[in-house]
């Protein structure tokens, strides 16, 4: 049995609410080497758990945040479990990400700038001290 994708969001709330299942999910080690297993492919649940000193039910239950995330796609045949990779949710979380993503670019940019200003040798220590008061 498949879980259903979360629907894209309709309002903002519904929105940060979806951010936070995504960082949520990935704010877990285990979660996030489980991520990266299945970038790889497709895995059943067993394959995912092996590496983890930890049962299947624990497995799963990280299995479930992933999933409850958009994070990735169950899918169930008989006994055997199967998970895939959803990148969807990690191109809403990139989004987001990107927005602030300018902000520090232009913030280090800015940084290097000062610092590289301030390694030119002045032959007066006074004109240094008043370059930095002007910024």
């Amino acid at each position: 049995m498949a879980m259903a994708r979360p629907q894209l969001a309709q309002t903002e709330d519904e929105e940060e609410a979806r951010l936070d299942l995504i960082f949520h999910a990935l704010a877990n080690r285990t979660r996030r080497a489980m991520l990266r297993r299945l970038a790889k492919g497709p895995a059943m649940v067993t394959e995912l758990a092996a590496p983890f000193d930890m049962s299947l039910p624990s497995a799963s239950k990280n299995l479930k945040v992933l999933e409850k995330a958009g994070l990735v796609d169950r899918s169930v045949s008989g006994r055997i479990h199967r998970c895939a990779l959803d990148p969807d949710s990690l191109r809403d979380a990139d989004a987001w990400l990107d927005f602030y993503r300018g902000f520090w670019v232009g913030s280090l940019e800015s940084l290097a700038r000062y610092v590289e200003e301030d390694e030119t040798p002045d032959s007066d220590p006074a004109s240094r001290k008043n370059r930095s008061k002007k910024k």
